[in-house]
């Protein structure tokens, strides 16, 4: 899988880029969690959810947030990693002018920046969000929210707390026109540490939903 160097708004920005043969074929960003706690888009959780796409047949892109690993600059409240973010889309996206679908997966704080990205880029057809970070992050710009989605939780988070990411999908509930499907993996915590109680079900959740979607070509 190529290592890529790409611009974003501070200066370079490093991934790994994981294309498909087919020219049509559907792409995906994974964002990692929070670069002032160790995320990194080596993350356990954003490997896996970077083969689970690309097993999908998706061309599939993961980067480092500006000042992680070898991607310049230095953290920026968010404001920033939004930034990178549409920078890595739109890298993305040149890449592969023809693909049908685009979406979007984050973890953690990953997915509280996924979720912002989707409010700006009408283009992004569907969004996984990993333990989403409810009770620190606001997510009242979901207002309508665009596209359909996944959001998947453990029920023994403890950075994110359950009865948060429960109270985030209710309001999202009340929106028409789109489905949000919420998930939660029995004894989980914030990072789906146990590999086969854990992360396994929570990623073939996760292929299940996209796989599933994909099939009804639905927003």
């Amino acid at each position: 899988m190529p290592e890529v160097i790409f611009a974003g708004p501070e200066g370079r920005l490093e991934g790994r880029y994981h294309p498909q043969k087919e020219r049509d074929a559907p792409i995906a960003i994974i964002l990692h969690p929070h670069p002032q706690f160790g995320g990194t888009m080596n993350n356990k959780v954003v490997y896996n959810l970077h083969y689970a796409f690309h097993n999908l047949g998706f061309t599939v892109l993961r980067f480092n947030f500006r000042g992680v690993g070898r991607s310049q600059g230095e953290y920026d409240q968010g404001i920033g990693e939004l930034s990178d973010a549409a920078s890595a889309l739109d890298y993305l996206q040149s890449m592969n002018q023809n693909a049908k679908h685009c979406w979007v997966a984050g973890f953690s704080f990953g997915a509280w920046i996924g979720m912002q990205l989707l409010m700006r880029r009408p283009e992004i057809t569907g969004f996984v969000s990993v333990s989403p970070p409810a009770n620190m992050y606001d997510f009242s710009f979901l207002a309508p929210c665009p596209s359909s989605g996944l959001i998947i939780n453990g029920t023994a988070d403890r950075v994110a707390p359950p009865k948060d990411t429960v109270g985030l999908v209710n309001k999202l509930h009340e929106q028409k026109g789109i489905t949000i499907t919420h998930e939660q993996v029995e004894g989980a915590d914030h990072f789906f540490s146990n590999e086969d109680a854990h992360m396994k079900p929570m990623i073939e959740t996760v292929s299940g939903y996209v796989k599933r979607r994909l099939g009804e070509g639905t927003r």
